[in-house]
């Protein structure tokens, strides 16, 4: 019984380690080599993180009809 038992120990420690190794591989984890950091195996379909600098005050058009509204009525008193 003793030498059975002991036959199925390194099955699984290796199945283990093969699980392990399938785990870390299937994470997809970013990582970093020389210097050059490299994206998951998902980049292709992660979302969009960065967006363009653009105008700081979104309502301009809003911004000039009231000006040009407020002067209106400030030439029709």
């Amino acid at each position: 019984m003793r030498g059975s038992k002991n036959q199925r120990g390194p099955w699984r420690v290796l199945l283990l380690a093969m699980a392990l190794v399938a785990t870390v591989g299937l994470t997809g984890c970013q990582v970093d080599i020389g210097g050059q950091t490299h994206p998951s195996p998902y980049y292709l379909t992660d979302d969009v993180q960065y967006f363009a600098p653009g105008p700081e005050f979104k309502h301009d058009r809003e911004a000039a009809a009231q000006r040009e509204a407020a002067q209106d009525q400030a030439l029709t008193r």
